[in-house]
């Protein structure tokens, strides 16, 4: 048996971001009309010898019937690893033969769900933004945000981005690294504060590890959408209950948010919202079942915990690349 590895650097060249965009498109029209086989992913917490947990491991498979992707992907998070010069995130997707179940390739998983995390904002933000937005402001200066830039520039004509970072310095390396990157443009501020950026943004990414809101909901001007991503656990609160309780929510997946996402848990908790507010799935919105912005003034919010079919999706996209231009390398097993 013969096994295709593709590293990270392989993953950037076979997946861009258009095409994942598209396939997540695909794969979430799948997950509506019942041709996706996904469980809830599970969960093993990492605890330290004085209880304190330290990381997350996650086990997560999924397959596609119509596109024929099958995979598992097993993904790290470990927040403290940054202060050591690790990276957040370690992971790998495994890609299987769909009719056989024969292993076809191994795959560093990072960069993938950092490109499939972009991809899946990039769709909602398609579905649900003003088809005039021009201002983006991105809180949040890893990986994540930077995917989370350049998929809405894909889908958007942004003429101005503003990115808000504790850290002004990792703001500015990204502003430095991501002008004139591809669809992105050259005109990129680091704003002072998170409600500067926000103020008058038509679209706002967060892709953080914060466990509160990172910035209120107040400034949210009319007609703005909200992507949020970095929250993956019920207690983490990246976006607040006001944005969640003035918005259209649309989710990745129900069963996920309602288990998994702080940000709708906590206003669910406090009374704010009932469960009916959660307006849509994007795979209900796609599908035309379910109906997207109704007014120009309206405020949208996507939430995603990040599901399976999103890399089962980008895995079967980066291998039909990969085999096609002769990427990775095969290693008999």
């Amino acid at each position: 048996m013969e096994i295709r590895i593709l590293s990270a650097a392989d993953i950037r060249q076979v997946l861009p971001m258009t095409e994942a965009i598209a396939g997540m498109k695909q794969a979430f029209l799948q997950l509506a009309a019942g041709q996706a086989a996904m469980p809830l992913r599970s969960r093993l917490e990492v605890t330290a010898v004085s209880g304190e947990t330290i990381g997350t491991v996650l086990v997560m498979p999924a397959h596609l019937q119509q596109s024929r992707g099958l995979a598992v992907k097993v993904v790290s998070v470990f927040p403290d690893n940054p202060s050591t010069g690790l990276p957040l995130i370690h992971g790998v997707v495994m890609v299987l033969e769909a009719d056989t179940g024969r292993p076809l390739a191994l795959m560093e998983a990072a960069s993938l769900t950092a490109i499939r995390t972009g991809a899946v904002s990039g769709a909602a933000t398609d579905l649900l933004a003003c088809a005039d937005a021009s201002i983006v402001a991105i809180i949040g200066s890893g990986v994540q945000a930077r995917t989370q830039l350049e998929a809405v520039c894909c889908v958007r004509d942004i003429q101005e981005v503003r990115i808000y970072s504790p850290t002004t310095a990792h703001a500015e390396k990204m502003a430095a690294e991501m002008a004139g990157a591809g669809p992105v443009p050259q005109r990129i501020a680091v704003a002072a504060s998170a409600d500067r950026a926000v103020s008058g943004a038509d679209i706002i990414c967060t892709a953080t590890t914060s466990s509160t809101p990172v910035f209120s909901g107040k400034q949210l001007k009319p007609g703005a959408h909200v992507n949020g991503v970095g929250s993956y656990t019920a207690a983490m609160q990246e976006v607040d209950s006001e944005t969640v309780r003035r918005a259209l929510v649309v989710v990745d997946s129900r069963v996920s948010a309602l288990n998994e996402a702080g940000d709708l848990i906590v206003p669910l908790q406090q009374g704010l919202i009932t469960q009916a507010h959660i307006h849509a799935e994007l795979g209900e919105i796609l599908s035309g079942s379910k109906a997207g912005r109704s007014r120009p003034d309206q405020i949208t919010y996507f939430k995603s915990v990040g599901v399976a079919v999103q890399d089962v999706s980008a895995a079967h996209i980066a291998y039909q690349n990969a085999l096609s231009r002769h990427l990775g390398a095969v290693v008999a097993l």
